[in-house]
């Protein structure tokens, strides 16, 4: 029998940074084997609920909790919870010069796995094995990493964390943005390789495009600070011809008596 607990829950969230109150209520449940969707504008809030739910430290918490497998981890230290299966793909990945991608990855695998054993010929092919899944070529691990790379290079190095780091539930910040159309179909299917039943998705996108090869469970919209529509597929497709301006009409139509 399955477990009903949602795999992961944000509950009347409320953070601010420098003063400034960034989200300002914001309610999500994502259950086991769902790739949700949010999308919104600039400065709607979603990059600051994803490095939120990873533990940034700059984020001040002001109400609300988060909640993974039911347990409420809202004052958990970032590295506690990678370890619990949580997954972060940065918008903007930082270069580490000096050390190389391979390096990089045993480290990350070794912090991830209990007892951090993980044999290098085990590593080795493992890793070869993810990045043949993404085409990506085999002098990328001798680099140092992101130190250099195109964007659309960055962006193959989250996923390929992803693949070797197997989390339960992964974060992807505008992991399409800056992609040309062949790097995001890459990028999407290495995405979409690491569905299953018992793994979450929470992609936060500007745009449709990458949901053209992503189909997502559910889709959220947000606007200063709190998801203000949720649906399926079909709201992403509205978004995408009408823009957000006509949810924004709609939003401030009042209710019917």
């Amino acid at each position: 029998m399955s477990d009903p607990t949602p795999l992961f829950e944000v509950q009347d969230l409320r953070v601010a940074i420098e003063g400034k109150e960034i989200l300002r209520g914001v309610d999500l449940t994502i259950n086991r084997g769902e790739v949700h969707a949010l999308m919104g504008r600039n400065g709607s809030g979603k990059s600051t609920l994803a490095y939120v739910t990873l533990g940034h430290p700059h984020y001040e918490i002001l109400g609300g909790r988060i909640l993974y497998k039911g347990e409420d981890i809202t004052e958990l230290d970032t590295d506690e919870r990678a370890r619990k299966g949580m997954f972060l793909a940065f918008q903007y990945p930082l270069a580490i010069p000096g050390v190389t991608v391979s390096k990089f990855m045993h480290a990350a695998l070794k912090a991830r796995t209990e007892g951090g054993d993980v044999p290098l010929r085990a590593f080795r092919e493992k890793l070869t094995e993810a990045m043949g899944l993404l085409g990506v070529d085999r002098s990328f691990t001798s680099r140092y990493v992101n130190d250099g790379f195109s964007g659309g290079e960055k962006k193959r190095l989250e996923i390929l964390q992803m693949f070797m780091l197997e989390p339960e539930f992964s974060i992807l910040d505008e992991t399409d943005s800056g992609l040309d159309i062949d790097a995001l179909k890459t990028v999407a299917e290495g995405i979409n390789a690491t569905r299953s039943p018992q793994r979450s998705h929470l992609l936060i996108t500007h745009y449709q495009r990458v949901l053209n090869y992503i189909t997502p469970d559910v889709v959220h919209v947000m606007m200063d600070g709190k998801i203000v529509r949720t649906g399926g597929p079909e709201l992403a497709l509205a978004l995408e011809e009408k823009g957000y301006e006509w949810l924004e009409e709609e939003l401030l139509q009042p209710a019917e008596a």
